[in-house]
């Protein structure tokens, strides 16, 4: 049924808008009249506007959680979608929970009317949901998902948190070292001209000189270099080449390879307690790694399990697996229990996560210090050098 979006003014003259469905613009009208709601515009909410319509992360979670409280208090699944619409009214994605609402209204399943969202509502989320919708354990699916969504957002702000500091401090580093050689540097010059200096001073100084004459050269080619890598990083060769170029960086190896392996094995965990079979569990975990590297040798594993080779056979080829999986997966194809073998490896890689991103941390910020300082005392040193030399004040 066709969703009408209309702006009316209530008894208190103000204004409000809402969304109501109703077979032509006539009907949707007359509801509203019989309804004495004075409408002063209403408009189709046409396919594509909808579609439109994108849920953030956090949204994304607020909704799964919300929808899991519902229906463990027992409400039906449409009741449910309607309380949560209701609530979002006054949100630009008001829309989509309404549309959700009448899709469920004339008869489409929750996984239909959620795929019409790509964008928002992922692959591994509408596998869940359609096996739940088979199995009857709706409550389940979204009580897991819920979980899934919050812990790759912990995963996520774990790593940001971990870089956001050490970054901070670069980007200071890069500013206290451009007041220098722009403005420090070239306001001290003439104390020097004329006279001898040490070969430290005469670099910096001309290091300086050549920042200044070339600074507009110097951010173009810099602005160039960071849109042409934008313009690469959209493809998935470059991807794929950038993935392995970072796996053979020792520390950094280790942290990539960690954080593709959690997501993969909390996907895998949930898709497999969800009832999906194995196959269709790696396609679908294989889009959640975000890892070249690790989504290929997914993609290869998808192929050979068909054949019937093992998963763990599979990993042993790659020389960025850690040993641990490919024990703990040979064990779990052993005793038929690959789910909870993924639950336990995504926990483990949890923890060895956060212990080298402290590791990293604690590295990075001491390390970006000293480097500023270095470059500070370098210039520093270079302007009191030749202040130092009284035979140079004397020849002059």
């Amino acid at each position: 049924m066709p969703l009408f979006q209309y702006k009316a003014i209530g008894d208190d003259g103000k204004q409000s808008k809402g969304i109501i469905d109703a077979d032509s613009l006539f009907m949707a009208k007359e509801r509203l009249r019989k309804q004495r709601i004075l409408i002063t515009s209403i408009v189709s909410l046409s396919e594509s506007k909808s579609s439109r319509v994108i849920l953030n992360e956090n949204q994304l979670l607020s909704f799964t959680r919300e929808l899991t409280q519902l229906l463990k208090a027992g409400l039906p699944l449409y009741e449910s979608l309607v309380t949560i619409e209701e609530k979002q009214r006054s949100s630009k994605s008001h829309v989509l929970f309404a549309d959700l609402c009448d899709l469920l209204k004339n008869g489409s399943s929750l996984s239909s009317a959620l795929a019409k969202y790509p964008e928002t509502f992922h692959e591994i989320y509408l596998s869940m949901v359609k096996s739940a919708e088979q199995t009857g354990a709706l409550f389940d699916a979204f009580d897991q998902l819920t979980l899934l969504i919050s812990k790759q957002q912990k995963l996520k702000k774990q790593l940001f948190a971990s870089l956001a500091y050490p970054a901070f401090l670069g980007g200071f580093c890069l500013l206290v070292i451009g007041a220098l050689f722009f403005f420090v540097i070239p306001s001290m010059k003439e104390l020097f001209e004329g006279r001898s200096v040490h070969p430290l001073t005469h670099f910096v100084i001309g290091l300086s000189d050549f920042l200044n004459n070339y600074v507009v050269s110097i951010a173009l080619v810099l602005f160039s270099s960071g849109f042409g890598l934008y313009l690469l990083s959209k493809q998935d060769s470059f991807r794929k080449r950038f993935s392995q170029f970072l796996l053979t960086l020792p520390y950094i190896k280790k942290i990539i390879t960690q954080s593709a392996l959690v997501r993969f094995f909390r996907a895998m965990n949930m898709l497999l307690d969800g009832g999906v079979p194995l196959v269709e569990s790696l396609r679908f975990a294989r889009k959640a790694v975000n890892n070249g590297a690790l989504a290929s040798l997914i993609l290869e594993a998808e192929d050979k399990v068909v054949e019937g080779k093992k998963i763990s056979q599979i990993f042993a080829g790659a020389s960025f697996m850690p040993p641990l999986v490919v024990r703990m997966l040979t064990i779990g194809e052993e005793t038929g229990n690959m789910s909870l073998m993924m639950r336990n490896m995504a926990e483990i890689y949890e923890e060895e996560l956060d212990k080298d991103l402290l590791q990293l941390t604690t590295f990075l910020q001491p390390a970006v210090l000293l480097f500023l300082g270095a470059v500070v005392g370098l210039v520093v040193l270079s302007i009191l050098l030749p202040l130092t030399d009284v035979s140079s004040f004397i020849s002059s």
